[in-house]
């Protein structure tokens, strides 16, 4: 067991925080940026599209009337609590920015406390004169500084519209960053692996947003108390540039506060390595007999996860879809938004179209984590007594990309039955929908299994590819962008279902470029050193 340099108790449980701290700001360099700047731009670009959609004060006002009465899509973006341009921008990406930023918040904390003491290099790190909490320390820390400058780009992206509103939406924005940031930090005291801990804060990320779409559906002014059970309810209710509730930031201030406490408090508790929910040993023989029994215990988990979270989905999409069409209307800018992003049908097709690729998009990020798994198990050094046995590595990583691919066909098979359920409707087209988004799916997921046979300490760069793939897709149409970047993504050559017509020859290519990427992938990975 480890010994800490530091005494428990001594004014030098601190000491080394700040190197921690530059030391994981280096690590975070360029995750930490792509993950503000998508952020930042799809808050800041709201503005503008508003103004086209509802540029005029009657446009506003049945705006208002229309959200006062669909619960379905107050249940999606929240109420609105005034008609000025600020307010309904705060309303229309506050809930997604705090979300977004809650992401980023967790997977920087997990990463740089439980991600450490899982492959070993905390253990080092503890040896020298390190303090006890300098590490919690300073993934804290590499969290506010990421979620600080989000805020200030916020505001000072959306002073134009109002200073005080500014300012109130982005330090809301960062303080639910914050709370996720800090009850991830209290996870990982209690479980031994990293991806137990994002996944388990992620599930209450879910759960807040659930409780919040569930309050907001039955009341129109935030007032629910499903709402205020939410975290992301506690945003909405902060009303920027609809006299701010600064009361509620201190609410958050305060949540930020004592999750941050419990989280020293437990840290101060357990050896390192350790955790107060220890790992259940499971069967070595039998179940786990092979590397693809293997591989499915460690991720069936996740998979489970992501299949209830689309099929979830689906349903509320679905059972949305004729409200949507109802807030629409006349409203010309709105519908040539859906019919970018859905393809130029009617405009129920064309919303169903927009939401199946919203999920399509959000897949490619299950993708990317599932095939990142070969790389945790690597970098951790698991993989290496698998590996020792007779187990190649093509075997070994073929385990991981059945479920991969495999599990994206699963969740998107089952974002069509959601859709279907909530719809009640066009069972067939919609499930054709979800289906013809998986080649473009695959690409992402083959661009990742590449990095990772070829060049693996740049696997983490797929992350990025799927960000930009999501900025492209969700962002890209409502800023009018030109159809030429559209084109940079694989989503913007598939065709647009249901309403459109199927087109066999996008599909088929993109097919054939993932099969090429994973097998280059592969190729590079039986042929370098592991670990290198």
């Amino acid at each position: 067991m480890t010994t800490f340099a530091v005494r428990p108790g001594s004014s030098r449980q601190l000491a080394g925080t700040g190197t921690l701290l530059r030391f994981a700001l280096r690590r975070d360099r360029l995750m930490i940026p792509v993950w503000i700047a998508v952020n930042a731009l799809m808050v800041l670009s709201m503005p503008g599209t508003l103004e086209g959609l509802y540029g005029t004060p009657a446009e506003r006002a049945d705006l208002l009337r229309q959200m006062e009465t669909n619960s379905s899509l107050r249940a999606m973006v929240g109420p609105v609590f005034g008609d000025s341009l600020g307010a309904l921008t705060a309303w229309r990406v506050g809930v997604y920015a705090g979300a977004l930023a809650a992401v980023m918040s967790l997977l920087i904390v997990v990463r740089h406390t439980r991600d450490e003491e899982e492959s070993g290099r905390q253990e080092l790190v503890a040896s020298g004169a390190v303090g006890r909490r300098a590490s919690l320390t300073a993934a804290l820390l590499a969290a506010a500084v990421a979620n600080a400058v989000l805020a200030l780009l916020v505001t000072a992206g959306l002073a134009g519209l109002g200073t005080t509103g500014a300012l109130a939406l982005g330090l809301g924005i960062a303080a639910v960053g914050m709370i996720f940031a800090t009850m991830a930090a209290i996870v990982a005291q209690l479980t031994e692996s990293a991806r137990l801990a994002r996944g388990l804060t992620a599930a209450v990320l879910g759960a807040a947003f659930v409780l919040r779409a569930a309050g907001d559906s039955a009341t129109d002014d935030g007032s629910s108390v499903l709402t205020w059970l939410s975290p992301l309810g506690w945003l909405e209710n902060l009303r920027p540039y609809a006299s701010e509730r600064w009361w509620v930031l201190a609410l958050l201030a305060g949540a930020v506060a004592l999750q941050a406490a419990v989280a020293y408090a437990l840290a101060g508790r357990r050896d390192l390595g350790m955790s107060f929910l220890p790992t259940r040993p499971g069967p070595a023989s039998g179940r786990l007999g092979s590397a693809g029994a293997l591989a499915w215990r460690l991720q069936r988990g996740g998979l489970l996860g992501w299949s209830i979270g689309f099929f979830l989905a689906g349903v509320v999409y679905g059972g949305m879809t004729d409200g949507a069409a109802d807030l629409v209307g006349d409203n010309a800018g709105a519908r040539r938004i859906f019919e970018r992003m859905g393809g130029q049908s009617g405009l129920t097709d064309a919303f169903l179209a927009s939401m199946v690729g919203m999920l399509g998009l959000i897949a490619a990020l299950y993708i990317v984590a599932s095939v990142l798994r070969l790389h945790g198990e690597e970098t951790s050094g698991r993989a290496e007594p698998v590996l020792a046995n007779a187990v190649g590595r093509v075997r070994w990583a073929a385990g991981h990309l059945v479920i991969a691919f495999g599990g994206a066909v699963l969740i998107m098979l089952l974002a069509g039955l959601g859709f279907a359920v909530g719809y009640g409707r066009e069972t067939g087209p919609i499930l054709e929908a979800c289906l013809v988004q998986l080649p473009a799916v695959w690409v992402v997921g083959g661009v990742a299994v590449l990095l990772h046979g070829v060049l693996p300490r740049a696997a983490l760069a797929a992350w990025g590819v799927a960000g930009a793939v999501l900025l492209i897709g969700w962002v890209g149409p409502a800023l009018d962008v030109p159809q030429a970047v559209l084109d940079v993504s694989p989503f913007g050559h598939l065709p647009k279902l249901p309403g459109g017509s199927m087109q066999w020859g996008p599909v088929l290519v993109l097919t054939g470029l993932a099969v090429l990427l994973v097998a280059g992938g592969l190729a590079g990975l039986r042929r370098r050193d592991m670990s290198a």
